[in-house]
């Protein structure tokens, strides 16, 4: 997949993360099927510095390196192989990937993919390939971080590939509909195909996991219709799942 196409949607998607973050930042969200919990893992991952998070991905023997001071990123740092034998990446060649912005995430980020990627392991997943996850932010004065991709807080995944060789396109496979519930009781894709049935299960649990503060699907506007938007959200204390 060609960069230039894997990333043609930014734009679009840069404004919908934008209105996303003008909705949420100035209430408190309903969340969707997901309680709100003190304890959940992204609402304790995204209150941590940068020593506290490094430190925790270091004794959860994940393979990352931390990068020097990036515009808009608390504690950035990128993936230097595999999280439970899933490898989180972008549609670049490995040696680009090492030095291109995009692949830049956020420590509490990664924490949220290291559980993650225990639900994908058990559907043999082993490749996630993402839209994006960085995106260079325009900050404020005095402003020095930034939420969702400006922070390195959010990834858009859009292809999982499977042991076998198969690959679940968000696009193709996930089989929602904008409006539609997407988890909880009655929630179903249609048609329901096994591909959109592990889709679906997959990003069901790790909403009932609450790994990420934000979760959205095809289910919520047509920005959204070709992958996941996986978010954990400094300072906050909702969950949103659509």
């Amino acid at each position: 997949m060609k960069l230039g196409r894997a990333l043609a949607g930014i734009s679009v998607l840069t404004v919908a993360s934008a209105l996303l973050l003008e909705t949420t930042a100035n209430a408190i969200p309903m969340s969707i099927n997901v309680p709100i919990v003190g304890d959940s893992p992204a609402i304790r991952y995204s209150k941590l510095d940068r020593t506290e998070c490094e430190a925790e991905l270091t004794k959860r023997n994940v393979p990352f390196k931390s990068e020097a001071e990036t515009r808009g990123v608390l504690a950035p740092v990128r993936l230097t192989g595999p999280i439970h034998g899933v490898t989180f990446h972008s549609p670049l060649s490995p040696e680009k990937r090492a030095v291109q912005p995009w692949d830049i995430l956020d420590c509490r980020l990664v924490l949220a993919l290291d559980d993650f990627s225990q639900i994908l392991a058990k559907y043999d997943v082993v490749d996630v390939i993402h839209f994006s996850v960085y995106r260079p932010p325009i900050l404020k004065k005095n402003v020095t971080t930034a939420r969702q991709h400006g922070g390195g807080l959010a990834m858009d995944a859009a292809i999982f590939i499977r042991k076998d060789g198969t690959k679940l396109q968000i696009d193709k496979d996930f089989h929602g509909r904008i409006g539609a519930q997407t988890c909880g009781s009655g929630a179903a894709p249609a048609p329901s195909t096994p591909e959109a049935t592990i889709l679906r299960d997959i990003v069901c649990t790790a909403a009932d996991q609450r790994l990420f503060n934000v979760v959205l699907t095809p289910d919520y506007n047509w920005a959204h219709r070709n992958h996941f938007h996986l978010e954990v959200t400094a300072g906050a204390s909702y969950f949103l799942v659509r």
